[in-house]
């Protein structure tokens, strides 16, 4: 029967990986819910912003300003580009952080002067790993995306923008197609494009007059930090959603492979035990005939 006893330890741990994956699921789950709520309900005022910036530069369309480029989508080997990295503090996700990173990788290997920024400790472990220097770490922000910390981001990558240690910045993370299928993306954050905005207000729709005080110069200075805040806090929480989807997915992987495993394990283990039931009454019928065969000699 030791056989039959290492497959019911094996069928037990197999119960208890089934109960760890059920409730990764089901917390993964409800963190998605979370997350996607609170984007809902901070999208309106990002999407005010956006239509903000599209009415100013309707009005200005000749306007010059640092935070918007000249229509140069692939700048030369002379500009210097910064990379936020967005990956997860854990695993057990699938595909998800590999896909972040190997994105990265390929950015990283067209460009010549770069700095990069990542959020998550697999994306910091992976590029510490593989000896890819790191200019800032932000700690503590994936599992908890919040305005804060999204502006946290910006700030940084702003501020350098402005000072000229950055000539482009670009945000990598993981966006979500659908329920079933997400996909690693990199979005340029500045500077800007006029013709991102340019359909946000149609042209053959008339938008009143608007003042701009002090300067349309000082008005942008306040507005686009806050949209490229905005923009990072979605990424944080698309990329955070993303996360605990194919968390899920792997989880219900996970748990549907165990529940094969056990099927099959319990079918073992009934053919163990009825093969050794079988051999315990062979042994019993084979002592009575030698017990009969012993009486016989004697008689």
């Amino acid at each position: 029967m030791a056989a039959a006893r290492e497959i019911q330890t094996r069928i037990k741990s197999i119960q208890d990986t089934m109960k760890i994956t059920s409730a990764m699921y089901m917390i993964s789950s409800a963190k998605l819910k979370k997350a996607r709520k609170n984007l809902a309900q901070t999208q309106p005022y990002f999407d005010g912003l956006q239509r903000t910036i599209a009415r100013m530069i309707r009005h200005l369309p000749e306007m010059e300003h640092r935070f918007f480029g000249n229509g140069e989508q692939n700048p030369g080997s002379g500009k210097k580009k910064g990379y936020v990295v967005v990956t997860a503090d854990k695993g057990l996700a699938g595909a998800y952080n590999h896909n972040v990173v190997k994105l990265t990788e390929k950015c990283l290997s067209e460009c010549e002067d770069y700095l990069l920024f990542v959020v998550g400790e697999l994306g910091r472990d992976y590029f510490v790993r593989h000896r890819i220097p790191i200019d800032t770490h932000f700690r503590y922000t994936v599992q908890d995306p919040t305005l804060s910390r999204a502006r946290d981001i910006g700030e940084r990558v702003v501020s350098m923008y402005e000072s000229g240690e950055l000539d482009e910045v670009n945000i990598i993370y993981t966006q979500a197609v659908n329920s079933m299928k997400e996909e690693a993306v990199v979005q340029r954050l500045l500077p800007l494009e006029k013709s991102d905005f340019s359909g946000t207000v149609p042209a053959d729709v008339y938008v009143e007059d608007i003042r701009m005080v002090p300067s349309p110069e000082y008005v942008l200075d306040n507005v686009v930090p806050d949209y490229v805040t905005g923009f990072i806090y979605g990424a944080l929480v698309e990329s955070f959603c993303s996360e605990q989807n194919a968390r899920m997915m792997a989880m219900e992987a996970a748990t549907d492979n165990a529940g094969k495993m056990l099927k099959e394990l319990q079918i073992t283990f009934n053919r163990v035990r009825q093969g050794a039931i079988t051999q315990e009454i062979t042994e019993v019928v084979a002592g009575a005939k030698a017990q009969k065969k012993k009486k016989r000699k004697k008689s």
